[in-house]
């Protein structure tokens, strides 16, 4: 399975590129992670932030492989625990050999991105920094998939 991380933020703090790094080079090439980076677009004291959102979900919505399955992460999603992500990406393999996660920039996700997703994700209900979900949704993947093969690093 290919998993297209595809997320709004191109200028990342080196500590954010080692540690997604790092999540994405232990996985195997079966379920291979790749990261796909869109530029932001420029926020400035008077920028329509509604219209900049909408920008940035068209561009997250071009970037997709055809025949992805979609993943929105949004707090309002559905939370799910490790267990239940493992159980999800094993139905996702037999369903499709490419997944792709998307996150949105400052303001979130736009609302073409939602309609467009088949799922919707919450790592939680609170507020994370855009970079760091980036490394947390890595090492989720690969704690998921720890599980799916019983391989020790979840324990």
């Amino acid at each position: 399975m290919e998993i297209n991380l595809i997320s709004i933020g191109d200028k990342m703090p080196s500590w954010v590129k080692q540690g997604f790094a790092e999540y994405a080079k232990r996985l195997p090439n079966d379920f291979r992670l790749k990261l796909v980076e869109i530029p932001a677009e420029k926020r400035t004291k008077n920028a329509d932030l509604v219209r900049i959102k909408e920008l940035e979900g068209q561009k997250l919505l071009a970037a997709l492989p055809k025949q992805s399955k979609i993943i929105a992460l949004t707090i309002q999603g559905k939370a799910w625990s490790t267990e239940q992500l493992a159980q999800n990406l094993i139905k996702l393999q037999l369903q499709t050999p490419i997944l792709s996660l998307l996150i949105g920039g400052p303001e979130g996700l736009a609302n073409c991105c939602y309609q467009q997703a088949n799922y919707e994700w919450s790592l939680s209900p609170l507020t994370f920094p855009h970079p760091l979900v980036r490394i947390l949704v890595a090492e989720q993947l690969y704690r998921a998939w720890s599980i799916i093969k019983h391989h020790p690093y979840h324990r």
